[in-house]
């Protein structure tokens, strides 16, 4: 069994839709299971439906108003830099209205349904393909794998939209009487989960550097500090999830090849900027095609 699995990582997901493109076009690989986390999860259900263009259209045309229903803060470029301030404004709105969260990504879930349809949902469904998508259960402490073989399309949707809530940023979802938010906070990198399924060989798309290269700006104020920090921490789980893959894979004879962006793409994966999110999925397609070019040249010699 071949599964697609694909890590966190904000904006940055339009490289891995680059890097799944080639696979699967070029390379013709067919994946039995895809599992996703928080990004990664928006970009599965419709790979698994073979409608590449489809969600590359989709990630190349969004901005933060296609996100965010309230943005806790605003984009300041210094020295070619961006980086986020506080808008007060939409923070002190949100507290007013009874909200635990900074801002709110309600935009995000009619965005996904607007991009899913019943029929495709329908479709996936009913296939031979499994679905899995990523989410943390503060409530329980836990990591929780939702199939969409276990769900109707509203619930699918919902599941969907809570892997990607990055909070306290985005919104935090209480649904069947626990709190949820983004599956990264547990798990970025959910191999295991795809051994534990079946899987064989496995396509591991990581939305970071295999070897740190970065060295952050200095905080400008409370959220550039908040956004270091949780950078810095979902860093280590990243990095956790990937030596604990590899061991398992180990132990049950699993292949995995793995893709990790060959250079750092941004700081603040928040920031959704279209044209960028253009070049970063095409970088991801021809870093593909290099990688594999690369292999096979060695397999030759």
């Amino acid at each position: 069994m071949r599964a697609l699995v694909i890590s966190g990582g904000g904006s940055k997901g339009a490289f891995a839709g680059g890097v799944s493109q080639y696979l699967m076009q070029e390379l013709g690989y067919n994946y039995d299971l895809f599992i996703g986390t928080s990004t990664g999860s928006l970009l599965i259900s419709h790979l698994a439906l073979q409608k590449i263009n489809k969600i590359k259209e989709a990630y190349t045309s969004v901005n933060q108003k296609s996100i965010f229903s309230n943005c806790p803060f605003v984009i300041e470029n210094k020295y070619g830099v961006n980086t986020i301030g506080i808008n007060h404004w939409n923070v002190l709105k949100n507290f007013y209205r009874g909200s635990k969260t900074f801002g709110e990504s309600k935009n995000l879930l009619e965005l996904i349904k607007n991009t899913i349809t019943v029929d495709e949902f329908n479709t996936l469904k009913k296939g031979p393909k499994e679905i899995v998508v990523t989410v943390s259960n503060l409530s329980h402490n836990t990591v929780e794998y939702k199939s969409i073989n276990d769900y109707s399309y509203e619930d699918f949707c919902e599941w969907v939209w809570i892997s990607c809530n990055y909070t306290p940023f985005m919104s935090l979802v209480r649904k069947n009487g626990c709190e949820y938010a983004d599956g990264g906070l547990g798990n970025m990198v959910p191999i295991e989960e795809a051994i534990k399924r079946g899987a064989t060989e496995i396509d591991v798309i990581v939305l970071q550097t295999e070897v740190s290269h970065l060295n952050r700006m200095p905080s400008k104020n409370a959220f550039s500090l908040l956004t270091n920090m949780f950078e810095f921490m979902l860093d280590r789980i990243e990095n956790q999830n990937v030596r604990i893959g590899k061991y398992v894979a180990n132990h049950h004879n699993t292949i995995l090849n793995f893709y990790h962006t060959p250079t750092v793409l941004t700081t603040n994966s928040l920031i959704f900027d279209k044209e960028k999110m253009r070049k970063w999925w095409e970088s991801g397609y021809h870093y593909a095609k290099f990688k594999n070019t690369e292999t096979n040249q060695i397999d030759i010699e």
